[in-house]
């Protein structure tokens, strides 16, 4: 239930509790192979951090009950599972009549089921608004309404190795997607030529072709150059949708390198990865590889962040896939912009799972009703929730993933839930119910698949092209500063990976370091064992402060999804920095 692969696994059980995870194998999806994240993080299924009964806070003023999420004198308590749910349903329907359904929203984690995302959006939707969203990570929401489907792979898995050319955008590959890069490698053996635009160069440990290395807000000129080297190569014109990004840019050697190989193969992919797809830009990146695919006879494709970044969509988890008749709502980063009312988070740790997570935890601290159904307790949720309830990790559940392929897959749990933990999907239709909404009868998980589904074939709703791109001016050099790059470490990637403690006693899983160019390491004056306090808009970090020589100049490398970080603004924008050693600080 982590990357976008769908790795198919079998579970080992004994007295009812997980005690091994082994790879099932599968020819079209991950072989004989499993990544260390899918082996071990089931060691996170039994955390002493397990929510196992509904929690509500009971204010430390009875007289204004909406102020339990900050009140230091409030406490919590567990209640049963009958008055946790009515409590909700009375305080959405309040809410509603008192501020209208628009100031209710939800926010759901990629890593949540299908059943679970459909009912969650239909419940939305069901109360009178559109505010529902799972892309968490997202900071570019311009391409929606034009994007012609759900955003996958745009080929079979199995089908990498046998490419010629390929060119991955904004991504750490071993990272993100341990067994895609292993099947990018499987290629590279036989004469694949890959390429990167990424604003890191770290160790694929496979040949890479060419590269251009830039920095995050420079990574859609370096594209732009690409597709007008490609251009020219192929003796043809740019894209009318880019030309006005693309004419005005210079050429360098780098890129004229990489597009005349690129252009010459005849089995030919290009793929956006996380970093991409976070990228304040996402938009223009994608419009600009699509302009490239164009040129070249390329598939274009996106290498899926999550368990179901494409059953997302498919389910219409996002704001402007409401049905027919039914107007769009807020994305993700409006809902914490323009702060609601109330708010359901599935599968969510804010401070952890956001683009923005200090502006996410603001809203949700402004709340009059935050609602977060997880099967963690989770430190931070103390702050800004009203209630918790406890829903099923995967293997005490039935639901299903579709790949970053578009492959549906279905699975059922195979032990028992801990304690009073229930499926998502069945507290959904049971609030459903309450809120006397149509539609919440369904029995089973295999009964919310077939609706969420309905009788066409998930392929259908599969695309990667968007329409009459709006492509965004790049910000002129000088007035960027410095920039954060703020990928998420493979083992901080989702609240179950976040508790194995396996995995969290590897290197991946350290504290996180500010990694600088030794042009920015000179000019801060560091010194070995140095700190480094880093700002970004209201927040800050100290942190230990390393070189590594592959990176931008101008550029600050500091994890995101981290509680060291958390105070921090967006994945990726401006940032400030300062020595800290009990010598003169240095300030930029």
């Amino acid at each position: 239930p982590h990357d976008g692969l769908g790795s198919n696994l079998i579970v080992q059980i004994k007295q009812n509790r997980v005690m091994r995870v082994l790879p099932r194998e599968n020819e079209a999806v991950n072989e004989c192979w499993l990544s260390d994240r899918d082996r071990f993080s089931y060691e996170g299924l039994n955390s002493e951090q397990r929510l196992a009964r509904p929690m509500m806070k009971r204010p430390g003023d009875a007289a204004n009950p909406a102020d339990g999420a900050t009140n230091p004198s409030a406490v919590w308590e567990p209640v049963e599972w009958q008055v946790a749910l009515n409590f909700i349903a009375t305080r959405l329907k309040e809410i509603r009549e008192a501020h209208g359904a628009d100031a209710i929203g939800a926010l759901a984690s990629p890593h949540q089921t299908l059943e679970e995302l459909y009912l969650l959006q239909k419940l939305v939707r069901g109360l009178g608004t559109g505010n529902v969203d799972f892309r968490l990570r997202q900071a570019d929401f311009s391409g929606d309404g034009r994007l012609e489907g759900a955003p996958w792979l745009g080929m079979s898995i199995a089908d990498i190795p046998s490419l010629e050319q390929v060119l991955v955008i904004g991504s750490t590959l071993r990272k993100e997607h341990p067994l895609l890069a292993h099947r990018l490698r499987q290629g590279t053996k036989k004469g694949l030529a890959l390429s990167l635009v990424n604003p890191v160069d770290d160790e694929l440990l496979m040949r890479v072709a060419n590269k251009v290395i830039v920095a995050p807000a420079a990574m859609a000129d370096a594209l732009a150059q690409v597709v007008k080297a490609a251009a020219g190569a192929k003796n043809t014109a740019v894209p009318e949708s880019v030309r006005d990004a693309v004419d005005g840019v210079e050429v360098t050697e780098a890129a004229k390198r990489l597009a005349e190989g690129f252009a010459s193969g005849a089995k030919s992919a290009i793929f956006l990865g996380n970093l991409a797809q976070h990228h304040p830009a996402a938009a223009t990146l994608h419009a600009l590889a699509q302009a490239l695919a164009d040129l070249t006879g390329a598939q274009l494709g996106f290498l899926g962040e999550a368990a179901n970044s494409v059953g997302g969509h498919i389910a219409g988890a996002v704001p402007y896939g409401a049905p027919s008749g039914q107007k769009a709502g807020k994305n993700a980063a409006e809902m914490v912009r323009e702060p609601l009312k109330a708010y359901m988070l599935l599968g969510v740790e804010a401070d952890l799972d956001t683009h923005d997570p200090a502006r996410t935890i603001k809203a949700l601290k402004q709340a009059e009703l935050v609602v977060a159904m997880g099967s963690f307790e989770h430190p931070a949720a103390f702050e800004y929730a009203h209630v918790m309830l406890p829903i099923s990790p995967f293997t005490e559940t039935a639901g299903t993933f579709v790949s970053t392929e578009g492959r549906v897959q279905s699975f059922t749990g195979c032990v028992q839930p801990l304690g009073e933990t229930r499926p998502a999907w069945k507290v959904l239709r049971v609030l459903g119910n309450l809120l006397e909404l149509p539609g919440f009868d369904q029995d089973s998980a295999d009964a919310v698949k077939r609706e969420a589904l309905g009788a066409g074939e998930v392929s259908a709703g599969l695309g990667n092209r968007v329409s009459s791109p709006s492509l965004q001016p790049l910000a002129p050099a000088a007035a960027r500063g410095l920039q954060r790059i703020g990928e998420v470490p493979i083992y901080s990637s989702d609240p179950l990976v976040r508790r194995s403690m396996p995995l969290q006693k590897t290197r991946d899983a350290e504290a996180p370091v500010a990694w600088v160019s030794p042009a920015l390491y000179s000019q801060l004056g560091l010194v070995a064992g140095d700190f480094l306090r880093v700002r970004q808009e209201n927040g800050e970090a100290t942190v230990a402060v390393a070189v590594d020589e592959h990176l931008p100049d101008g550029c600050i490398r500091l994890a995101a999804a981290r509680p060291e970080t958390a105070g921090l603004g967006a994945m990726m924008g401006a940032v400030s920095a300062e020595r800290v050693a009990g010598q003169q600080k240095v300030a930029v």
